[in-house]
């Protein structure tokens, strides 16, 4: 990033954390910058005007300067409210967070990713399948980063893919036939069409984009994805 000092940029909070005796590191996800990490001096303190501003899933309008890979905050205001999102809706917006911050290379500019968070996290706060939601955005993320799936034929006999059939998916190649259980023809057709409605249909893409994305992470675990567990757990104990 050349400018030194950056003026109104659309952004949201990804994480944050505590820096110095009154300050936070805060890894914000700018439209036309990517992600940046800067400093928020002050924050912490109780007369900051920041103070309540700062918080993941709300559109900010940030200033910042800085030659180097840390920035310092230097302006911030809420643009418009917030999606909301409690229980289990949190935890996938956290899921999305670390996708981010995970997959995007710092002061890299996605815009079009950016505009699918955004899109995303107001989805999240109204559909009645999260898992739906969470599916698409994987994929579309890794559509955008240049590790999108083919999901339209079979990668050694070259036919379309059958909704009757069984493939497994082959890393690099894309879906081959198979004996076995793998995944349904009908589900990858659903997965590439982005129309998950069939119960069966999220469960198999569920199972398809973690392997994918496992891939790509390299062994790095993803802190939501513990949280959400838990949170299943603890409401399956308090049914009963």
């Amino acid at each position: 990033m050349s400018s030194y000092a950056v003026f109104s940029q659309t952004a949201f909070v990804l994480h944050t954390r505590k820096y110095r005796e009154t300050s936070l590191l805060v890894d914000v996800f700018t439209c036309d910058y990517g992600v940046i990490t800067m400093v928020a001096k002050g924050v912490r303190k109780k007369n900051s005007k920041w103070a309540g501003v700062l918080q993941c899933f709300q559109p900010l309008e940030l200033s910042f300067t800085g030659r180097s890979e840390l920035k310092t905050l230097t302006g911030a205001t809420l643009l418009s409210q917030g999606v909301t999102l409690t229980g289990m809706r949190l935890y996938c917006g956290f899921y999305l967070n670390e996708l981010l911050s995970f997959f995007l290379q710092k002061q890299d500019a996605h815009p079009e990713v950016f505009e699918d968070y955004r899109q995303c996290l107001v989805q999240l706060a109204s559909a009645s399948s999260v898992e739906s939601v969470l599916r698409i955005f994987e994929l579309t993320l890794l559509e955008n980063l240049g590790y999108g799936l083919q999901l339209e034929h079979d990668s050694v006999t070259e036919q379309p893919i059958d909704p009757d059939k069984h493939y497994e998916y082959v890393r690099e190649k894309g879906p081959v036939q198979t004996a076995g259980q793998g995944f349904s023809g009908k589900s990858l057709i659903a997965l590439r069409k982005k129309i998950l409605s069939d119960e069966q249909v999220r469960k198999e893409a569920k199972q398809l984009m973690r392997q994918l994305i496992d891939f790509h992470l390299q062994g790095r675990e993803l802190k939501s994805r513990v949280l959400m567990s838990q949170f299943v757990r603890q409401q399956s104990e308090a049914s009963r």
